[in-house]
């Protein structure tokens, strides 16, 4: 059984860290796209990988900190990014 635990920590660890590196270089060298949801997806990915990495290091604290702090983030931006395409089809265009 320790065993079983063992492979399931190296794996989690191993998935975190792929998806950290992977999701920062897709969201530094991706697609760049004038959409606004598209951006925050590509940060999601690197903020899954953390989220892993803290959960394998069995850190509760800073990994209930970090989703607390991470979803009212999401949340702040997607009204930013809804207000913003609001202001932009009410202005005039010159």
């Amino acid at each position: 059984m320790v065993n079983v635990m063992t492979d399931l920590i190296i794996l989690t660890t191993y998935c975190g860290y792929f998806m950290l590196i992977v999701g920062t270089l897709g969201a530094i060298f991706g697609p760049m796209s004038d959409d606004p949801f598209k951006r925050l997806l590509n940060i999601e990915v690197p903020s899954i990988g953390v989220a892993l990495i803290l959960l394998v290091y069995n850190e509760t604290l800073a990994l209930m900190t970090f989703l607390a702090v991470n979803t009212i983030l999401m949340l702040v931006f997607v009204r930013a990014i809804i207000k913003n395409e609001e202001l932009e089809t009410d202005m005039p265009k010159l």
